[in-house]
């Protein structure tokens, strides 16, 4: 409510008594919950994957993959060699890498397919994990089989991504589905586990 004749003031409120610091700040930044951040990284945890699985994911989540793009920001690379190793002329970032790449994007559509489930992309990796993870409905086997989904067929673009840059060999996007029906079967034996869908 404005009124007149009385001063107006700018007030802080997560301390109102001693105003807006730095410190004050930083704390308030820190200390909110972001709900997307705590649900994506409790799903990065999942017993049938292996724990080098589960580490990228924690790294790629945090922006701390080897792409192109953070090797530039470190000065490690030129920007001459920061284009994506698909050969798609765009700056290689883990987003681009694994939602936006010409190539890497059609294994989500291909994942989707396999599983009977149509769906669009979301931009953020944080999202489209938490968005791919709910898709087949709230039945517990479901989230968990597409969590274990995900987490593989990020693994395995990041493989491929390797393979094409350091072997200089590639995986046709026809046989990369093949692989990630393979592996989804391979840790599902591995660990015992059956999903009924």
């Amino acid at each position: 409510m404005l009124l007149c004749n009385v001063l107006d003031t700018w007030q802080w409120l997560p301390d109102i008594a001693g105003g807006y610091t730095m410190r004050t700040g930083y704390q308030f930044l820190t200390t909110q919950a972001d709900p997307l951040l705590d649900a994506s990284d409790n799903l990065i945890w999942h017993t049938q994957v292996p724990l080098k699985v589960s580490i990228l994911a924690w790294r790629l989540f945090r922006n701390m993959l080897p792409t192109k793009n953070n090797l530039l920001n470190c000065g490690i690379i030129l920007v001459a060699d920061t284009y994506c190793s698909t050969g798609c002329d765009q700056l290689e970032s883990a987003q681009h890498l694994f939602l936006h790449c010409d190539i890497f994007a059609k294994i989500w559509l291909q994942v989707r397919f396999w599983i009977g489930v149509s769906g669009v992309d979301h931009y953020s990796l944080r999202t489209h994990f938490v968005q791919f993870t709910n898709c087949l409905g709230a039945s517990r086997a479901r989230r968990s089989f597409l969590q274990l989904l995900w987490l593989l067929s990020v693994w395995l673009v990041w493989n491929e991504r390797n393979n094409r840059l350091f072997n200089n060999s590639h995986t046709p996007n026809v046989e990369f589905i093949e692989k990630v029906k393979f592996h989804s079967y391979w840790w599902l034996k591995a660990n015992s586990c059956g999903f009924l869908f």
